[in-house]
Parts: structure tokens; C-alpha cells; sequence
């Protein structure tokens, strides 16, 4: 087996490869079950680790792409483990490098393990909360997305996952502002009727999540949440292809 080939063949794991703690909630939400009107106010206590959605789910990504956990290895002091997540966060989120180029993270089997024992180190150096505000692709959702849009993201999603073992993408409801928040979609179930995707959400980190497009009528659905009072959203890839 090639290089090349062994490093296709890694799939994402759930409990493995997502970050143990939450990205908090700067509002707490309350949704009427009947009319299914939001209001919110403020968390209590204050979130302390926020505004960071689309930076966790970038870090999620080159984690995946760029690092090797090995349990096998002794555990590493602070200061080196600083460096390696220094290391890992500046690698291209775009594209996976070869196995032998991955950044060697010992004493873990993975980032949730990494992540529950090192959570101060990794939120202050995956990033800061203005590269959730600044990012390339945020443009994009001040346009329409109509019908035809909607049906092309679902094929490109599908096709996505396979080359790239975990897809990035925006949920939004532009003009409003009801939602606006960054997710990773890791693997899908397809019938005649929906196509079903298992997601981590940086906001829940619990348990996977499900982001659902319906054949009819031709649209994204997410089901309601702690942030979210559930029902359509529109889609968007990020972090794919340049300049997105």
C-alpha cells in the first residue's frame, strides 16, 4: 500500500476526533413550542470560550489532516504540546498531508482525549474569535439560494466526504440572523426521500448531530437544539476549494 493510499483510508471518528469540550453560548434561548417564537438572555454564568464556531471546526479539520496521536508515547509537558498545537494550526486546512508528515501529538489517542486533558492550552492557540467574523467565504450568504443552489450543494456535500473524510460547512438564515454557526459533516445515509448527514457540532459535543436535506421540498432542515429552534436553513461548503 502506498503512502498516499494508507493516508485515504483514515475515517473520522466521532469520539476520536472532535474536541470534548463546548463552544459556549453567549445568549441562553427559549422557544415557544406552539409558535415556535425565540427569545433569548444572557447565559449564566458569562461564556468564557465563544464566538469561536468556525475556528473549532476549522481546528477539528487540520487535527484531522496534520496530526498522529500516539497513546503508546509518554505524555509531553506543557510547553510542548503548546508548540505541537502551534504547529498543527498553521498547516493548510484544505488538504491532508502525507502520513509521514504528520505532527506526532504523544501520550492521546486522539483530540477528545487531548481536549479533556488539555482544554486551556488548546483554546488559546486554535484561535481567536474574530477569524469567525473574517473569513473568506462569509460573502456568499447575502445572495439568494435558491432551489437549484440548494439541490447542487447536497450533490457537491456528497461528493466532498468521500475526497476529503470530513466537509466543513456554514448554516445561515440571512437576512436573519437566527442562525449563524459553523458545523463538520463526517458521513451521510441516502434514501428516496432525504439524504442524512452525521454531524459534530462544536456547540453540542455530547453526541453527533443530524443535518438533513429533503428531496421535497428541496431543502436543509436541522432539528431543534439549545441555540436553535429547528426548521429550514440554507448551506454552504466552506473551507473546500480556493478561495473559499
Amino acid at each position: 500500500m502506498t503512502e498516499a493510499t494508507a493516508n485515504s483510508v483514515r475515517a473520522f471518528q466521532f469520539e476520536r476526533d472532535t474536541f470534548a469540550y463546548p463552544h459556549e453560548l453567549v445568549w441562553k434561548y427559549n422557544f415557544d413550542a406552539v409558535t415556535g417564537a425565540m427569545t433569548v438572555c444572557n447565559s449564566d454564568p458569562p461564556p468564557t470560550y465563544y464566538h469561536r464556531c468556525f475556528v473549532m471546526v476549522r481546528a477539528a479539520r487540520q487535527f484531522f489532516y496534520h496530526a498522529r496521536f500516539d497513546p503508546d508515547l509518554p505524555p509531553a509537558d506543557e510547553g510542548t504540546y503548546r508548540n505541537l498545537i502551534k504547529q498543527i494550526v498553521r498547516r493548510n486546512v484544505r488538504r491532508r498531508c502525507l502520513e509521514s508528515e504528520r505532527i506526532v501529538i504523544p501520550g492521546f489517542d486522539g483530540l477528545r482525549a487531548f481536549s479533556r486533558s488539555h482544554e486551556p492550552l488548546l483554546k488559546a492557540h486554535c484561535g481567536k474569535p474574530w477569524e469567525s467574523y473574517f473569513l473568506r467565504s462569509h460573502w456568499r450568504m447575502i445572495f439568494p439560494v435558491p432551489t437549484w443552489y440548494r439541490k447542487m450543494m447536497v450533490k457537491k456535500l456528497k461528493a466532498s466526504l468521500p475526497k476529503r473524510g470530513l466537509t466543513l460547512v456554514h448554516l445561515f438564515r440571512f437576512p436573519k440572523i437566527t442562525i449563524n454557526h459553523g458545523i463538520v459533516l463526517f458521513g451521510f445515509t441516502e434514501s428516496a426521500n432525504a439524504v442524512e448527514f452525521d454531524a459534530y457540532d462544536p456547540n453540542i459535543p455530547e453526541q453527533p448531530v443530524k443535518l438533513i436535506y429533503e428531496a421535497e421540498p428541496r431543502q436543509f432542515t436541522f432539528a431543534p437544539n439549545r441555540y436553535w429552534g429547528g426548521g429550514p436553513l440554507k448551506v454552504m461548503e466552506i473551507y473546500a476549494d480556493w478561495p473559499y
